[in-house]
């Protein structure tokens, strides 16, 4: 999972990077509305939060323009980024003209990391139309939160590269994703990988779950086929 944290404060972007890093997610920084809309525009995000009080405009600004442009995708579907906003405008008119620019939720500064991670995973569950916090595709559970992987009830042990990739993969399920968009989902910017980092972590994934749970298509990525409905 990628994420774009726009926060001009160093020590709670900081804190913020440490915290989304942990919990799976590949983080980027920016400091500005000039440099998030830059980013927006070169890069993919599967989440954004956003400081309205940036130093060179209001956050808003940015919220308005990624809505603006990111208005449907190839098939005609809404393909809107979740976005958070973060800051200390605490009036309630400053929480509703937030969500009324297109933001997902809303939280006022201070705020509890624990319950930043809480909100990111319920946009999440709603952005993919799950209810259930636990993702499940057959035997195989995963549990976004814990950090727990099962298979048929057993658990099974993975590194951090290896359950964000599956995390990725079952979100996508079955969309196939390109090894440039794993990467992209996996790593921040700037962050150095060995070439044949993604075929390692697949290869180690398929020796812990089987074969059959991590296909791929010759020549264009990696996907997870849809489970079989239970008889």
């Amino acid at each position: 999972m990628r994420a774009l944290v726009i926060e001009d404060d160093a020590g709670i972007a900081s804190g913020l990077r440490h915290a989304l890093t942990q919990a799976g997610y590949a983080t980027d920084l920016c400091d500005t509305v000039a440099g998030a809309l830059t980013l927006l525009r070169a890069e993919c995000y599967d989440l954004v939060l956003l400081d309205l009080g940036l130093p060179d405009g209001d956050g808003r600004t940015v919220l308005q323009r990624l809505r603006a442009t990111h208005t449907a995708n190839d098939n005609g579907t809404q393909a809107q980024t979740p976005v958070i906003i973060m800051t200390a405008r605490d009036a309630v008119d400053d929480r509703i003209a937030g969500l009324d620019s297109g933001a997902d939720d809303y939280l006022v500064k201070p705020f509890d990391l624990n319950e930043l991670l809480a909100r990111l995973r319920a946009v999440q569950r709603r952005m993919a139309g799950r209810a259930h916090p636990t993702i499940r595709h057959g035997t195989l559970e995963l549990d976004p939160a814990a950090r727990v992987v099962t298979l048929a009830g057993d658990p099974v042990a993975l590194g951090v590269r290896e359950f964000d990739l599956l995390h990725t993969l079952l979100q996508a399920s079955p969309r196939v994703l390109s090894k440039a968009q794993l990467e992209a989902a996996l790593y921040p910017l700037g962050e150095g990988l060995e070439s044949n980092a993604m075929e390692v972590h697949v290869h180690h994934l398929r020796r812990k779950l089987g074969d059959g749970v991590i296909r791929t298509l010759r020549g264009v990525g990696y996907f997870v086929p849809r489970a079989e409905a239970s008889p």
